[in-house]
């Protein structure tokens, strides 16, 4: 008796992944192993930079936050502990957007901070 074998699944899911190949160079695209093996390590690296962005952002911040410090002559972690230690609860995303786009706020917040 013949083997019997799900052509309807196998072609639905050799379909999806060959829909996630698109965009991709040369046989990454239309060639099954080949495409199959790049979808795959295509999801490993985004699930690998969701995280890294993370990083990413939180880095660009504190070098934001930490040239916004410096000209007004403290460095990043005196900053930092100055305002926990005033009980000012501002976030790193809020001080660098502070500290790039609104000088003077970031500036009342640094004098507030000094005294």
């Amino acid at each position: 008796m013949p083997r019997s074998v799900n052509s309807v699944a196998s072609k639905a899911r050799r379909k999806k992944v060959l829909k996630a190949a698109r965009g991709y160079f040369g046989r990454g695209k239309n060639v099954w192993t080949v495409a199959k093996n790049k979808v795959e390590k295509g999801l490993t690296y985004a699930y690998r930079d969701r995280k890294a962005k993370k990083r990413d952002y939180r880095a660009l911040w504190i070098q934001r936050i930490n040239a916004g410090a410096r000209e007004h002559g403290i460095s990043y972690s005196q900053l930092m502990g100055m305002l926990k230690k005033a009980n000012i609860d501002l976030n790193r995303k809020v001080l660098a957007d502070l500290a790039m786009n609104h000088p003077a706020a970031f500036k009342a917040v640094v004098d507030k901070i000094k005294k």
